[in-house]
């Protein structure tokens, strides 16, 4: 009986963080007089530009400017880049203590000329009202907002990144974090007035962090200036990790020990409990034939359905994955080890060909 008690507190803990903070509808267009920058730090991304490049074409509140940062692309970036006429701008040597893409961003910002910037990763695709949305969004904040997109995947293995969504959506939309110093902005789509950005001294403030993102929300809130997170269901989403498996491993790891150094203890503490819950349910399939079969074998279906219902607003994973969770949750662990590793025993992560420091660890 504790086995069932523990997998229906696990769930309750997940329905307690889950917020549907989705960016608001709003039926009148923006009429703004603001200037908006749209700067995309891009490395080897000609699979994911076109996407994000259509999209900005068809807004219904058209960019000021976009600019891309090619930064040391070996594909065709840059040229998919300088085909849709925007402004490209090629990647300088990067400087002792900077990470790549806070440099990219960098050398994005000096260039751009609005009064509003939407940091974008590559890999964001935007509905025709989704810039529109945003400015309302953060003018109504009146600070700096960034979007939890919504995760299409298209392959088996991107899939896989279920767990790893959900649990992105709780760390940054917990309620219990709001009081929080250290919160966090999700960097794939983050929107800040320039005289904001440049009162923390932008990512300079950040230029040596592995979690830019992260730490970039804080500097905002000690500045003053609050800070606002939006699940992006129905007008902002990415694919991820198109390039494979491997590709999506290394993306998840480099971040996933170290994230939860930021948040806090009232968000860590529930998000442990539904984890518990969720990995305790799926040894079900170890524990088939045993007198626990029964109780995991409930735990299991309820978060299968709870599953079910998350994944509406988190990306498209279809029905098979919910259903077969076991895999996400194996993913995740795989995911978490891995992490670990690299932080502790590396002192470094890998991303996109880069070795990245972990702060205050040396190299080997």
């Amino acid at each position: 009986m504790w086995i069932v008690i523990v997998m229906i507190v696990g769930c309750l803990s997940g329905f307690i963080l889950f917020r549907k903070n989705t960016l608001p509808v709003y039926d009148e267009p923006y009429q703004g007089t603001r200037k908006l920058s749209v700067i995309i730090p891009a490395r080897n991304e000609e699979r994911n530009l076109p996407y994000l490049l259509d999209s900005l074409m068809s807004q219904s509140y058209p960019p000021f400017e976009v600019i891309v940062v090619d930064d040391f692309s070996n594909d065709r970036t840059r040229e998919i880049a300088e085909s849709y006429g925007v402004k490209v701008i090629a990647g300088s040597s990067l400087p002792e203590g900077w990470t790549g893409k806070s440099w990219a961003v960098w050398n994005g910002y000096l260039q751009a000329t609005g009064d509003v910037f939407a940091f974008l990763d590559a890999d964001i695709r935007l509905a025709p009202a989704a810039l529109a949305s945003l400015m309302k969004a953060r003018e109504r904040s009146k600070g700096v907002i960034s979007v939890v997109p919504f995760h299409h995947t298209e392959k088996q293995y991107e899939k896989l990144a279920l767990i790893m969504n959900i649990l992105g959506i709780f760390t940054f939309t917990s309620v219990f974090e709001k009081g929080n110093a250290k919160k966090g902005l999700y960097g794939s789509c983050i929107l800040a007035l320039r005289e904001d950005y440049e009162k923390i001294n932008g990512h300079e403030s950040v230029k040596a962090e592995v979690l830019d993102d992260l730490l970039i929300g804080s500097k905002f809130i000690a500045a003053g200036i609050p800070i606002t997170n939006f699940i992006g269901y129905g007008f902002v989403s990415f694919r991820m990790y198109p390039n494979g498996i491997r590709s999506e491993i290394e993306g998840f790891s480099k971040g996933a020990v170290l994230s939860t150094s930021t948040l806090s203890p009232w968000t860590i503490i529930p998000i442990a409990i539904w984890v518990i819950g969720l990995i305790m349910s799926s040894t079900v399939f170890i524990f088939a034939g045993s007198s626990w079969a029964v109780p995991l074998l409930i735990g299991y279906i309820l978060y299968m359905l709870q599953l079910l219902y998350f994944i509406k607003y988190v990306g498209v994973f279809g029905i098979l994955m919910p259903v077969m969770h076991v895999f996400a949750s194996l993913f995740f662990i795989i995911i978490m080890i891995y992490s670990m590793y690299q932080v502790v025993f590396l002192g470094h992560v890998k991303w996109k060909g880069r070795l990245v420091r972990v702060r205050g660890r040396r190299e080997p």
